[in-house]
């Protein structure tokens, strides 16, 4: 069985721009794959998933999940499944419900940073500065030292 992760149809478009981009050197993912993975690391950060219900026809169409293994984002469908379930048995290679399991996870995140991406960036000109401000402010959110005035930092 050849497991895929799937996009929803009301963000097919958005993905598209956000990699189609690319011949004009304009690209902010050089792949879907890329794309998503952020997405879901950012829709867990954020706390925000929505499950893919219905699937785009078009393109993107579904990828293998043998492409973002090759990419090296298998860990983040492991760490995405150990920290939502905390289930060791969902970590299996072998199992196929456990493989299963962990990319619908993943499509659900990915789906939900989607959707944080969609809002972030709406209106934007430039996708990659807007982008790039969105990660300053969610590194800043965690460090508390940047959240405060720091009167002897300046001194």
């Amino acid at each position: 069985m050849v497991h895929r992760v799937r996009v929803a149809k009301d963000k097919s478009e958005f993905v598209r721009r956000s990699v189609a981009a690319e011949a004009t050197g304009e690209a902010i993912f050089q792949t879907y794959a890329d794309l998503l993975a952020f997405a879901a690391a950012l829709g867990m950060k954020r706390q925000q998933k929505s499950p893919v219900r219905e699937v785009s026809n078009r393109e993107p169409a579904p990828i293998a999940l043998e492409v973002f293994v090759s990419r090296g984002y298998d860990r983040l469908f492991n760490l995405l499944a150990a920290v939502e379930t905390g289930n060791p048995t969902l970590l299996s290679p072998t199992d196929t419900n456990a493989i299963a399991a962990r990319v619908a996870l993943f499509e659900a995140y990915a789906n939900g940073g989607l959707e944080i991406l969609q809002e972030e960036l709406r209106g934007a000109i430039d996708y990659g500065e807007r982008l790039l401000l969105v990660m300053l402010i969610e590194r800043d959110a965690e460090d508390p030292r940047t959240n405060s005035f720091d009167l002897p930092k300046w001194g």
